[in-house]
Protein backbone atom coordinates (compact mmCIF):
# COMPACT_ATOMS: atom_id res chain seq x y z
CA UNK A 1 0.00 0.00 0.00
CA UNK A 2 1.33 3.22 -1.06
CA UNK A 3 -0.16 6.43 0.94
CA UNK A 4 0.84 9.94 -0.37
CA UNK A 5 1.42 13.00 1.47
CA UNK A 6 0.52 16.72 0.69
CA UNK A 7 1.32 20.27 2.25
CA UNK A 8 -2.00 21.84 2.88
CA UNK A 9 -2.31 25.71 3.43
CA UNK A 10 -1.89 25.29 7.05
CA UNK A 11 1.64 24.66 7.89
CA UNK A 12 0.80 22.61 11.47
CA UNK A 13 -1.61 20.08 9.33
CA UNK A 14 -0.31 17.27 6.70
CA UNK A 15 -3.23 15.49 4.44
CA UNK A 16 -2.47 11.92 3.62
CA UNK A 17 -4.26 10.10 0.61
CA UNK A 18 -4.38 6.51 1.25
CA UNK A 19 -5.76 5.69 -2.14
CA UNK A 20 -8.85 4.42 -1.18
CA UNK A 21 -12.19 5.33 0.50
CA UNK A 22 -11.74 6.62 4.45
CA UNK A 23 -15.51 7.59 4.60
CA UNK A 24 -18.26 6.10 3.00
CA UNK A 25 -19.82 9.37 3.51
CA UNK A 26 -19.99 12.99 4.98
CA UNK A 27 -16.52 13.66 7.18
CA UNK A 28 -15.63 13.55 10.63
CA UNK A 29 -13.74 15.72 12.37
CA UNK A 30 -12.08 14.96 16.09
CA UNK A 31 -10.33 17.87 17.39
CA UNK A 32 -9.07 16.29 20.12
CA UNK A 33 -7.66 12.85 21.78
CA UNK A 34 -11.19 13.16 23.82
CA UNK A 35 -12.99 13.56 21.01
CA UNK A 36 -11.62 9.75 19.24
CA UNK A 37 -14.98 8.48 20.28
CA UNK A 38 -15.55 4.63 18.98
CA UNK A 39 -13.00 5.87 15.73
CA UNK A 40 -10.20 3.13 15.74
CA UNK A 41 -7.91 5.41 12.86
CA UNK A 42 -8.85 8.16 14.82
CA UNK A 43 -7.56 6.41 17.95
CA UNK A 44 -4.25 4.95 16.20
CA UNK A 45 -3.54 8.72 14.81
CA UNK A 46 -3.73 9.77 18.58
CA UNK A 47 -1.66 7.82 19.78
CA UNK A 48 1.66 9.30 17.44
CA UNK A 49 3.08 11.54 20.00
CA UNK A 50 2.47 15.20 18.77
CA UNK A 51 -0.83 14.38 17.18
CA UNK A 52 -3.94 17.27 17.70
CA UNK A 53 -6.20 16.70 15.61
CA UNK A 54 -7.46 14.29 12.99
CA UNK A 55 -10.04 14.49 10.32
CA UNK A 56 -11.45 12.06 7.85
CA UNK A 57 -12.47 12.69 4.35
CA UNK A 58 -13.95 10.84 2.04
CA UNK A 59 -9.99 9.49 0.75
CA UNK A 60 -8.42 11.12 2.21
CA UNK A 61 -6.93 12.00 6.40
CA UNK A 62 -5.23 15.32 7.47
CA UNK A 63 -3.87 14.68 10.51
CA UNK A 64 -2.58 17.96 12.52
CA UNK A 65 0.02 18.19 14.93
CA UNK A 66 1.16 20.18 17.83
CA UNK A 67 3.10 23.31 17.86
CA UNK A 68 6.26 21.63 19.29
CA UNK A 69 6.23 18.88 17.01
CA UNK A 70 8.16 18.12 13.80
CA UNK A 71 6.63 16.56 11.13
CA UNK A 72 10.05 14.73 9.94
CA UNK A 73 9.59 12.53 13.11
CA UNK A 74 6.03 11.92 13.27
CA UNK A 75 5.45 11.39 9.52
CA UNK A 76 6.53 7.74 9.40
CA UNK A 77 4.78 7.19 12.76
CA UNK A 78 1.65 8.67 11.28
CA UNK A 79 2.44 6.65 8.06
CA UNK A 80 2.92 3.46 9.83
CA UNK A 81 -0.61 4.20 11.82
CA UNK A 82 -2.39 4.26 8.61
CA UNK A 83 -1.05 1.81 7.14
CA UNK A 84 -1.81 -0.51 10.26
CA UNK A 85 -5.41 0.72 10.38
CA UNK A 86 -6.00 -0.07 6.76
CA UNK A 87 -4.38 -3.44 6.71
CA UNK A 88 -6.60 -4.17 9.93
CA UNK A 89 -9.84 -4.11 7.55
CA UNK A 90 -11.73 -2.19 10.61
CA UNK A 91 -14.02 0.66 9.41
CA UNK A 92 -12.23 3.89 9.88
CA UNK A 93 -15.39 5.21 12.15
CA UNK A 94 -17.89 3.11 14.03
CA UNK A 95 -21.86 2.92 12.88
CA UNK A 96 -22.62 4.38 16.24
CA UNK A 97 -20.58 7.92 15.79
CA UNK A 98 -22.02 8.34 12.01
CA UNK A 99 -24.80 11.18 13.62
CA UNK A 100 -27.41 10.95 11.08
CA UNK A 101 -29.00 14.64 10.94
CA UNK A 102 -32.39 15.00 10.46
CA UNK A 103 -33.00 17.91 7.81
CA UNK A 104 -35.38 20.30 8.45
CA UNK A 105 -36.93 21.97 5.75
CA UNK A 106 -34.79 25.68 5.12
CA UNK A 107 -36.48 28.49 3.53
CA UNK A 108 -35.23 29.41 -0.07
CA UNK A 109 -32.32 31.75 0.99
CA UNK A 110 -30.51 28.68 2.97
CA UNK A 111 -31.03 26.52 0.25
CA UNK A 112 -29.43 28.46 -1.81
CA UNK A 113 -26.47 29.46 0.48
CA UNK A 114 -26.13 25.83 1.68
CA UNK A 115 -26.19 24.68 -2.35
CA UNK A 116 -23.30 27.25 -3.26
CA UNK A 117 -21.24 25.85 -0.40
CA UNK A 118 -21.85 22.11 -1.32
CA UNK A 119 -21.21 22.40 -4.85
CA UNK A 120 -18.29 25.85 -4.70
CA UNK A 121 -16.81 25.73 -1.99
CA UNK A 122 -16.77 22.40 0.06
CA UNK A 123 -15.04 20.47 -3.02
CA UNK A 124 -12.13 23.33 -3.04
CA UNK A 125 -11.85 23.42 0.79
CA UNK A 126 -11.39 19.34 0.57
CA UNK A 127 -8.36 19.47 -2.31
CA UNK A 128 -6.58 21.46 1.02
CA UNK A 129 -7.38 18.87 3.43
CA UNK A 130 -10.32 20.45 5.33
CA UNK A 131 -14.17 21.27 5.40
CA UNK A 132 -16.85 24.09 5.71
CA UNK A 133 -20.03 23.34 7.41
CA UNK A 134 -22.75 25.24 7.46
CA UNK A 135 -24.46 26.42 10.88
CA UNK A 136 -26.55 28.59 10.37
CA UNK A 137 -28.21 31.73 8.68
CA UNK A 138 -29.42 34.79 11.07
CA UNK A 139 -29.98 38.44 10.14
CA UNK A 140 -27.77 38.43 7.25
CA UNK A 141 -24.80 36.54 8.56
CA UNK A 142 -23.77 32.94 7.64
CA UNK A 143 -22.54 30.91 10.03
CA UNK A 144 -19.37 28.42 9.15
CA UNK A 145 -17.50 26.09 11.24
CA UNK A 146 -13.87 25.08 9.53
CA UNK A 147 -12.88 21.47 9.86
CA UNK A 148 -9.65 19.69 9.37
CA UNK A 149 -6.75 21.60 7.68
CA UNK A 150 -8.85 24.72 7.66
CA UNK A 151 -9.49 24.82 10.74
CA UNK A 152 -6.49 27.06 12.73
CA UNK A 153 -5.47 27.62 9.57
CA UNK A 154 -3.58 31.02 9.13
CA UNK A 155 -5.41 32.04 5.61
CA UNK A 156 -8.66 30.99 6.65
CA UNK A 157 -10.03 34.39 7.56
CA UNK A 158 -8.93 35.28 4.21
CA UNK A 159 -10.75 32.59 2.88
CA UNK A 160 -13.77 33.09 4.54
CA UNK A 161 -14.03 37.04 3.91
CA UNK A 162 -12.33 37.32 0.60
CA UNK A 163 -13.72 34.49 -0.97
CA UNK A 164 -16.68 32.79 0.31
CA UNK A 165 -18.49 36.12 1.85
CA UNK A 166 -17.47 37.48 -1.51
CA UNK A 167 -18.79 34.51 -3.66
CA UNK A 168 -22.05 33.93 -0.74
CA UNK A 169 -22.84 38.08 -1.36
CA UNK A 170 -22.61 38.22 -5.18
CA UNK A 171 -24.99 35.09 -5.86
CA UNK A 172 -27.17 35.86 -2.51
CA UNK A 173 -27.79 39.61 -1.71
CA UNK A 174 -29.87 38.49 1.33
CA UNK A 175 -26.02 37.75 3.01
CA UNK A 176 -24.28 40.66 4.79
CA UNK A 177 -21.66 38.66 6.12
CA UNK A 178 -19.97 35.39 7.32
CA UNK A 179 -18.45 34.60 10.32
CA UNK A 180 -16.75 31.61 11.76
CA UNK A 181 -17.76 29.16 14.37
CA UNK A 182 -15.19 28.20 17.22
Amino acid sequence: MFIQTEQTPNPATLKFLPGRAVMPSGTADFPSRDSAGRSPLANRLFGVDGVRGVFLGSDFITVTKDGEADWHAMKPAVLGALMEHFTSGEAAIGDSDVAAEAEAEDDEVTAQIKELIDTRVRPAVAQDGGDIIFHKFEDGVVYLHMQGSCSGCPSSTATLKAGIENMLRHYVPEVLEVRPVL
